[in-house]
């Protein structure tokens, strides 16, 4: 069983940046692909993007060019850097990992944008 863990949510005005962690409590060179989600209130989770084992990145066309995702295998983490945030980002981040057997999902960590 592997726990993950997200940091680094808070209120920020738009315009501005956070940078997000997913601690895994176990090595992440097990899962082929490490993702964040984000559920905004009312609405359904989706993907904003992922990583995958040999550092292979996808995003969601609402993030493309703000957002990017890294990966620090020895520190078994995950990273969201979220430049140029803007009023819709708001919404609970959820980091996930996921292999052909089993997938993990964090509790998430509150991002709010506004002025």
């Amino acid at each position: 069983q592997v726990q993950l863990v997200e940091s680094g949510g808070g209120l920020v005005q738009p315009g501005g940046s956070l940078r997000l962690s997913c601690e895994a409590s176990g090595s992440i060179l097990s899962f082929n692909i490490m993702g964040w989600y984000r559920q905004a209130p009312g609405k359904e989770r989706e993907l904003v993007g992922f990583i995958t084992n040999i550092g292979s990145t996808n995003y969601a066309d609402s993030v493309k060019g703000r957002f990017t995702i890294s990966r620090d295998d020895a520190k078994n983490a995950v990273y969201l850097q979220m430049n140029g945030l803007k009023v819709e980002d708001t919404a609970v981040y959820f980091c996930n990992a996921r292999n052909l057997l089993r997938t993990y999902w964090g509790k998430g960590t509150l991002v709010t944008v506004s002025s």
